[in-house]
């Protein structure tokens, strides 16, 4: 049971080349603390690797190293820098304290020894350690429940995000996986061409990980196309048409209301809003809602044009059945320029097999599966 005891006391180390002064420090603390002893500084320091004390009382006249330089050894290292360190010296100038507290010390006691001071000032910077480490503590468990809390909100945002855009694939059953196989291909799309001059400053990791999490809502305004329309085997009239475009249109009003229930603008949001209403636009001013051309549509919109466009060429609809991959990549490169961004195809081009893995990855039959690869 003593010896139980005795573990749970704090450890005190003290440091001083005279046996002496050691055996006042022991007469002084040995009933509240188990003092250890080293008659050096190296001898200290390789006490101190291998287990280290609580606090620690140092001598700075001792041969070899000097108090000073095992002073600095020890607030050098990162593993032993917290640990208090008490100056006692015969050392009584005012310089050789100042000395003392600037490399790295926490107080200066003078010999001879007053065992009521000495009593106190451990007792005092003992309390300051534990206080300091307790608060330490708390803080990386505060950090780490942010950090969780974070993650969760995170994947909730997630969840969220393809929950909606499930919501509006729900409406065409088959479409399948399809909103799981955009998202993919912006990713790995984006991730190609961040360094590209013309996207490297927008195709940030943030912004890329922000055009991930977005990508699910970009047919989200479909929810607001009558099903006779939206489900239609045959080719659809002007009129119905006409309809069908102000999917882009519903899906960013949606996204711009959910966008005023938060206090600051986030960038998925603003992502999700740019793919939803703008991914119909064609390079030449052909596409819809806005004819907008060139760079004037949004790096987020034209890259989930491609994403769309291959995943709809290699997919089964209502109006036709799926194209197999060769044959999609054709009508893509034939659309650069026109449809596409040129850069942004050719960069397509380089990678279209890893957009031909997500496909067999996420294909919706065994049937569709064969058929991307031309098997059937």
């Amino acid at each position: 049971m003593t010896e139980i005891l005795k573990q749970i006391k704090p450890i005190i180390l003290a440091v001083d080349d005279t046996p002496a002064n050691i055996d006042v420090v022991k007469g002084v603390l040995s009933h509240n603390y188990v003092v250890q002893a080293a008659v050096n500084g190296k001898m200290a320091l390789k006490i101190i690797e291998r287990k280290r004390p609580d606090l620690i009382l140092l001598d700075i006249m001792m041969p070899e190293m000097d108090g000073y330089e095992v002073c600095q050894t020890i607030k050098g290292n990162p593993d032993t820098a917290e640990i208090p360190v008490i100056f006692l010296t015969a050392k009584a100038e005012v310089a050789d304290e100042t000395k003392g507290l600037a490399v790295g010390a926490v107080d200066y006691i003078t010999k001879p020894i007053s065992p009521p001071i000495l009593i106190e000032r451990v007792k005092t910077h003992l309390a300051l350690k534990i206080a300091r480490d307790q608060l330490k503590n708390q803080n990386e468990e505060l950090e780490e429940r942010v950090l969780i809390r974070t993650q969760q909100m995170e994947e909730l945002q997630d969840v969220a995000m393809v929950a909606m855009g499930s919501l509006a694939e729900a409406r065409d059953p088959e479409t399948g996986n399809h909103i799981r196989r955009t998202q993919h291909y912006i990713k790995i799309l984006a991730l190609h061409l961040s360094d590209h001059p013309r996207f490297r400053d927008f195709l940030t990791p943030q912004n890329i990980t922000s055009l991930y999490k977005s990508a699910p809502l970009h047919d989200i305004g479909k929810v607001g196309v009558p099903d006779h329309i939206l489900l239609k085997p045959g080719k659809l009239t002007v009129e119905e048409f006409t309809e069908m475009k102000k999917h882009a249109a519903f899906g960013r009003d949606a996204i711009l209301a959910a966008e005023h229930t938060m206090s600051r603008a986030d960038n998925f949001l603003i992502f999700a809003k740019e793919i939803a209403y703008y991914h119909h636009e064609k390079w030449d001013g052909g596409g819809y809602p806005e004819g907008l051309k060139g760079d004037d549509i949004p790096i987020s919109a034209r890259l989930m044009a491609i994403a769309d466009v291959y995943d709809a060429l290699i997919s089964r609809r209502v109006y036709k059945p799926p194209f197999p991959h060769e044959k999609a990549l054709a009508i893509i490169q034939e659309g650069r320029g026109s449809h596409f961004d040129p850069d942004m195809v050719d960069a397509f081009m380089e990678i279209s097999e890893k957009f031909f893995e997500v496909a067999q990855k996420f294909a919706d039959s065994e049937e569709d599966l064969q058929a991307k690869a031309g098997l059937t």
